[in-house]
């Protein structure tokens, strides 16, 4: 909080630090208060007014992101920006490997909805195409996990010690679940294969996903352009018309000044990416840092300061990264394909790596000129994306693109054979996810940081007692960290805006509840096992 000489208070100036869901949460919650916001970002155009297009004019979305049913913040953004139908209707998802399709995900819709996983097994009995019913079952295990999970911070800790593979095996989950089903999952999922996986947050993607409730899989996508078109430029849109936000791309951050009090922000330094000239915002009341590690790393490694006074984030910049490689290709025929969107595993051509493949001329069938630019569609546009791939990266691109061509697209369907690339973009995103790796918990960084004025915004902040039922690598569970890094601010009077009240901060809207019978068994699991963990016993599979 700022005050002049005749101790009148100022309306508060925040420097948000990337534009991701976490960053533009962030700044909503604190522009909605009156808070003057500058938000800078690396990329070219962070508003996303100007789309991101190939060479040939065409445009290319690195991560094809899905909105799961449980996203009531990024729904409820929709509705208040008045953005109509953007999305697809919920759509099916198939699982491919060297054997052909192994499962189809179903869309619950309005189904009558059972108890779960009841709802989920009986409702998916002719989904699994070569997974037998004993291997299925033996996941069982897992659900009991889940309901011990949150038993406490210090049983939740000992399941983050521990990968992911190990608990499965503890567990006795079948070799072919986890091969056939787990792994793939995780692979694209939280893009890391389950022996480089922490355990708990494992068990939080899945259950958030696929077992809270029996629709909690049901996915729809952007049905014409791409997120940024279609949610990010017109909220940045009124945030600018409405509000007080500016907004600065290709601009990184390079350094951050503390005062010598070690209480407040003194300035931001940054760097242009495209002339690697120097600036300074120097009226700073606060930095929130929605960046991912390699960011956080970057950015300590200059701010010397700051690491000594906030230690978490020196930490945090620490933590692993996963590589990223997004394809898209545009075909000279029209491929049929079931499922519009698929996930490739255990093919050797994948080295390591999990994939995905969407079918964008059914997704956007509507826009379909679009996707090529306004040039006349000639076939099948195909978006891509391979996770964990480091060793894909290594490829040219057209070696990746005969990878997708030759190897992988003809084992879903083999009309891919016969059709030829108009047209190719491939770009590399190296160290570009989070890895929420065993152990790693500690060393995430929290919403509100040990140095007051700087908090913390993305899905991988730990968020304490704001912690919110989204979990993972997930677009709501960002957003809404955003939202409650802006709200912590206002709630402890580090900012104000102008003639508005502290209090003001933004709503957060829960995830649906848990349901009755997860609620009873987690009550009586602890029921029983904290008294036992008094005396020493616990469970097997959390033996130090």
């Amino acid at each position: 909080m700022v005050e002049t000489g005749s101790s009148a208070q100022q309306q508060s100036h925040v420097v948000v630090v990337g534009a991701g869901w976490g960053g533009w949460g962030a700044a909503k919650a604190l522009c909605e208060a009156g808070v003057r916001v500058t938000l800078i970002d690396g990329m070219a155009d962070p508003s996303g007014s100007e789309p991101i297009t190939t060479e040939s004019g065409k445009p290319f979305e690195a991560g094809t992101r899905g909105f799961w049913k449980d996203y009531p913040n990024i729904n409820s953004l929709t509705d208040e920006l008045g953005l109509g139908s953007i999305y697809t209707d919920f759509t099916t998802s198939a699982f491919w490997s060297p054997d052909g399709l192994e499962a189809t995900a179903p869309v619950f819709g309005d189904a009558p909805q059972l108890p779960s996983p009841v709802g989920q097994v009986l409702a998916t009995v002719k989904n699994f195409k070569r997974l037998p019913v004993p291997d299925r079952l033996s996941i069982a295990g897992l659900l009991y996990a889940m309901l011990d999970l949150n038993r406490s911070d210090a049983v939740y800790r000992s399941y983050d010690a521990i990968d992911a593979l190990t608990l499965f095996k503890q567990l006795r989950i079948s070799d072919r679940m986890i091969d056939d089903f787990l792994r793939p999952t995780l692979l694209v999922g939280l893009f890391k294969p389950p022996e480089e996986l922490s355990a708990a947050v494992t068990m939080e993607l899945l259950y958030y996903y696929a077992l809270a409730h029996q629709d909690s899989f049901d996915v729809r996508w952007i049905r014409s352009k791409s997120i940024a078109e279609q949610l990010i430029a017109p909220l940045s849109e009124r945030l600018r018309e409405r509000h007080q936000l500016t907004v600065l791309g290709g601009t990184l951050a390079s350094k951050l000044n503390v005062s010598s009090d070690g209480q407040s922000i003194r300035s931001l330094e940054t760097r242009n990416v495209m002339t690697g000239s120097s600036a300074v915002l120097d009226d700073v009341d606060a930095v929130v840092l929605a960046v991912g590690a390699k960011g956080m790393g970057s950015l300590m490694a200059q701010s010397p300061q700051c690491g000594v006074l906030a230690p978490e984030l020196v930490q945090a910049g620490t933590l692993g990264t996963i590589d990223v490689v997004s394809v898209r290709l545009w075909l000279d025929r029209y491929v049929p394909v079931a499922d519009p969107a698929n996930v490739f595993s255990r093919f050797s051509a994948l080295q390591g790596s999990g994939a995905t493949f969407f079918m964008l001329d059914q997704l956007q069938k509507q826009s379909e000129p679009e996707l090529w630019g306004g040039q006349t569609p000639q076939g099948s546009v195909i978006a891509s994306d391979f996770y964990n791939a480091t060793a894909i990266a290594e490829l040219s691109d057209q070696a990746i693109v005969d990878c997708l061509m030759q190897d992988l697209l003809p084992m879903a369907q083999p009309a891919f054979g016969e059709a030829k690339v108009v047209d190719q973009e491939v770009r590399r995103y190296p160290r570009s996810v989070s890895l929420f790796s065993p152990g790693s918990f500690s060393k995430r960084p929290p919403l509100e940081t040990s140095l007051a004025p700087v908090v913390c915004a993305g899905d991988w902040v730990r968020m304490s007692e704001r912690e919110h039922g989204a979990k993972g690598l997930c677009q709501e569970r960002a957003y809404v960290c955003g939202l409650e890094a802006g709200n912590s601010l206002l709630r402890r009077g580090i900012v104000r805006g102008d003639s508005v009240p502290r209090s003001r901060q933004h709503p957060v809207i829960p995830i649906r509840t848990d349901e009755p019978q997860v609620l009873l068994g987690r009550a009586l699991n602890k029921l029983v096992m904290d008294p036992l963990e008094t005396l020493g016993i616990n469970w097997p599979w959390l033996a130090s």
